[in-house]
């Protein structure tokens, strides 16, 4: 199922599994340690806003969107054509991104994502971010999810799939 502006609506179940995710990720994250601040994010400018990203989404150039979230929260709801290598933080997920990522020309357009927690919190996008600008890739950005992938991406009408 694909919503958006036009059909929002998740069927009850997956709203409540969804915002029960959301949480327990949210959780977890703060329990943590936090993330670093937006001034020393690694990505500095190569990022882009959901309203943004929504548009190059509908585009003929779209980029190789990539969702770095833990895999339960990728099943709930995950943008549009997404590929998911697993959380960034972990060791699986980083050698499932940088494997996955070899066979690309450096210069693919590629947008990472998590939307696990707080942007300022979230454990997985350093990581990411920083394993493909090592590769070389010369177009990666971050999608800037503010407060999680439901509030800042779902609950705003922009394209979903699950």
């Amino acid at each position: 199922m694909i919503a958006n502006e036009r059909n929002p609506r998740i069927p009850g179940r997956a709203a409540l599994l969804a915002s029960i995710a959301v949480l327990a990720v949210s959780a977890a994250c703060a329990g943590g340690s936090a993330g670093s601040a937006a001034s020393e994010w690694p990505w500095g400018t190569d990022s882009v806003a959901p309203e943004a990203f929504a548009r190059e989404l509908a585009s003929a150039d779209k980029p190789i969107t990539v969702c770095t979230a833990p895999p339960f929260l990728y099943r709930v709801g995950r943008i549009p054509g997404a590929v998911l290598h697993g959380p960034a933080s972990s060791p699986e997920g980083l050698n499932s991104l940088t494997a996955w990522a070899q066979t690309l020309p450096r210069s693919t357009n590629i947008v990472i994502y998590c939307g696990c927690c707080p942007l300022s919190q979230c454990p997985n996008l350093s990581p990411a971010y920083k394993a493909l600008k090592g590769l070389g890739f010369t177009r990666v950005r971050v999608l800037l999810l503010e407060d999680n992938f439901k509030t800042s991406w779902i609950d705003r009408g922009h394209p979903y799939e699950r």
